[in-house]
């Protein structure tokens, strides 16, 4: 059987950046409590207006250092154009197998881009899959033991979706902004983007994103009443031992 690197959370998304802009902030807030945080990309983005493939996955290798997450791995599946298919489906089984998460974090379920949605298809079925013991997957030569997940969250990305609950990551807001600014080819970071001028401008790449990306924080951390959050969103109802696990901690 295959040696496995278990993980506590698993954050799959359908590009680079994509966890940075929706749950830096989370994901940051649990490594700092402990647990093993790893993230896999499906595409290296390469139909994006700028930067190329080769420097997306570079960005993504820094902005997973900044995290502090104990691995990153990308699929290379085709960046707008791969589908919830049997091969894209037993990529994703076969990584989810590798790294055994308890909770797998990935993409909203409808979405501005429709990779965002697709994906989250696709990872949500493979988490289900995955625990199919008639299923066959191995890795590196060896053959892999069935594994299931217990949750299945969705980040809200582009289009405002309700969360079911929402994370206070105020003391990692900045972390997640570097997280972010690792991806200087993607979006507006003084000093930086100004160098990058001779490529289009998108509609992620101007300071208004970045706004809009600070408003969305706040807006999330008033629902809870902190200054910063980030919201996840369920597809069933989550089980509870003791409603006092409920409430956030109050100095």
């Amino acid at each position: 059987m295959e040696s496995t690197q278990k993980v506590d959370i698993l954050v799959i998304m359908a590009h680079p950046d994509d966890a940075e802009l929706s749950c830096a902030g989370i994901i940051a807030s649990q490594v700092a409590q402990g647990y093993r945080v790893a993230m896999a990309d499906l595409t290296a983005g390469e139909m994006g207006s700028r930067g190329n493939a080769a420097l997306r996955i570079r960005e993504a290798e820094e902005a997973a250092r900044i995290l502090g997450v104990v691995a990153r791995e990308n699929l290379r599946l085709a960046d707008a154009f791969f589908r919830l298919d049997y091969m894209a489906t037993l990529r994703v089984i076969e990584l989810i197998r590798h790294y055994r998460p308890d909770i797998v974090i990935t993409n909203a379920l409808h979405d501005r881009h429709p990779d965002h949605g697709r994906a989250a298809q696709l990872v949500k079925e493979a988490c289900f899959y995955a625990g199919l013991r008639r299923i066959s997957t191995s890795r590196n030569g060896q053959e892999q033991e069935a594994w299931r997940p217990k949750e299945v969250f969705h980040v809200i990305q582009d289009e405002f979706i309700a969360p079911t609950f929402v994370v206070d990551v105020s003391p990692f807001w900045e972390v997640k902004k570097r997280a972010i600014a690792a991806f200087a080819s993607q979006f507006y970071v003084p000093g930086v983007s100004e160098k990058r001028s001779n490529e289009p401008e998108t509609y992620i790449s101007t300071p208004w994103f970045m706004e809009r990306i600070e408003a969305r924080g706040k807006e999330m951390g008033h629902f809870i009443g902190a200054d910063y959050g980030e919201g996840l969103v369920a597809t069933k109802p989550l089980a509870v031992s003791s409603l006092p696990l409920l409430l956030r901690q109050k100095a």
